[in-house]
């Protein structure tokens, strides 16, 4: 895998968070992707229980919008050939031939209709994540402070941004006429470095250029990668401003 920097400005490792930083850890019990569409009509129950389960302490919430929807008569305005790629690579990796909206992937684990609430917690149920990420946001910078943990693989680091609400008036396609309330909705995902089990990892980047006039939160993910596919996630820390 090749890695981009940050907007050309990966800073790399550091030994140490600086003294006068405050530390927070975050452990939550799951990583819940919904990929969605705007012209997807079986889609908003999907959005609206993505809400609901936002609201779940632990719970890391995130809207990836597709773009093979858009040939039906409404260009989603969050879609991404991106999000779809991401989403084409969850499929590869269960060796299955389809993609589907609403999609809800757990914890890069298991993925099952959006909408179904009961198949969603029954996933959470058979996961967890076990990897503790700290995240700081002092002094300007994005610092990430990640553990070692024997028994684990290499994984790689991504940083996930986002937009915490976004009305949408859907104009065409089949939820005309439709004003669509999005949560947490993905704007960007990068990767920023490498996780090892004996070293861990330890990233500082750039806070102005995490956080801009494009979203408002963004997420360190920690995900083992299979063969170029994405794997479980193992860990997760998300801020907000």
């Amino acid at each position: 895998m090749i890695f981009r920097p940050l907007l050309g400005t990966f800073l790399g490792l550091v030994l140490a968070l600086p003294a006068n930083a405050v530390e927070v850890r975050v452990q939550p019990k799951a990583v819940l992707e919904l990929f969605t569409s705007q012209g997807c009509v079986s889609c908003p129950p999907a959005d609206a229980l993505l809400a609901k389960l936002a609201q779940q302490p632990g719970v890391i919430a995130l809207s990836y919008h597709v773009d093979y929807w858009d040939y039906i008569g409404w260009h989603d305005t969050f879609g991404a050939k991106a999000n779809t790629t991401h989403q084409k690579n969850y499929a590869a990796r269960w060796r299955s031939g389809r993609i589907y909206t609403p999609q809800m992937v757990v914890n890069g684990f298991k993925g099952v209709v959006g909408s179904r609430q009961r198949e969603i917690d029954a996933a959470m149920a058979m996961t967890k994540l076990s990897l503790p990420v700290s995240l700081d946001t002092s002094n300007g910078m994005l610092t990430v402070d990640i553990e070692g943990q024997a028994g684990l693989g290499d994984s790689v680091v991504w940083l996930v941004t986002y937009v915490d609400r976004a009305d949408v008036d859907i104009e065409k396609g089949e939820n005309e006429g439709k004003r669509v309330t999005y949560t947490n909705v993905v704007t960007s995902r990068q990767a920023v470095g490498m996780w090892e089990p004996g070293a861990g990892a330890h990233l500082k980047l750039p806070l102005s250029e995490v956080i801009t006039d494009k979203n408002n939160g963004a997420v360190i993910i920690v995900q083992e990668e299979e063969n170029g596919l994405p794997g479980n996630i193992l860990g997760a820390a998300a801020f907000q401003q």
